[in-house]
């Protein structure tokens, strides 16, 4: 009776607990490196606009850069964790991306506020999302290291055409992450109880 209990508790954990550790660790680092990067960004900006400083991490240049680099080593170091992880346990199946039938019709559902979730499980267009933003985070990290060290990372940097064309990718990779951040805080909206089981797990 003991172990059906145990397996019953078992099959009620949505998101185990490593998936959400990275999960948080991963948004808190997000949101530090936009803001520092913002800041950084104000110092030499790329096109006619800034950013405004309630938006900014750091209050100046200095501050932007320390608070980037700290939050950079915890970004990639949760991240290898995640992929570790997601590779060993099989959980990227649930992160690719359907074909382009799936994706459009969950993509008007949504617009129509009639996209059903199945809890634990990734509708189509947060597969795409998901995937998404993992190859833009992927960008984001070798362009910030080819603008960090463009001397003794030179070939990275020249991967990306040299020092300003990586600012300009790692500019539009960061956008991305900020549109996926925007789209994904859209949808928990719209389906709220996705919400507490990655807190908790799941049903207690």
């Amino acid at each position: 009776m003991l172990d059906q209990t145990k397996r019953d508790k078992t099959k009620r954990v949505i998101h185990p607990l490593i998936l959400r550790l990275t999960h948080w660790l991963n948004a808190f680092a997000i949101v530090m490196m936009l803001g520092s990067g913002w800041q950084i960004y104000n110092a030499s900006p790329l096109f006619g606009f800034s950013f405004p400083p309630i938006l900014t991490i750091g209050q100046w240049l200095g501050a932007g850069i320390a608070w980037h680099l700290a939050m950079m080593w915890l970004l990639v170091g949760n991240g290898l964790v995640y992929l570790t992880w997601t590779l060993l346990s099989g959980h990227w199946r649930k992160l690719v991306p359907p074909g382009p039938g799936a994706i459009w019709r969950d993509i008007r559902a949504a617009l129509a506020f009639r996209l059903k979730h199945q809890t634990g499980a990734y509708n189509a267009v947060q597969r795409l999302l998901y995937s998404g933003v993992l190859l833009a985070g992927v960008v984001v990290v070798l362009s910030g290291l080819a603008i960090w060290k463009p001397i003794q990372l030179w070939p990275l940097c020249n991967l990306f055409g040299g020092f300003y064309a990586a600012r300009y990718v790692h500019f539009f990779a960061m956008a991305a992450i900020a549109l996926f951040l925007a789209v994904h805080l859209t949808l928990v909206a719209m389906v709220p109880k996705v919400l507490p089981p990655m807190i908790t797990g799941g049903k207690p």
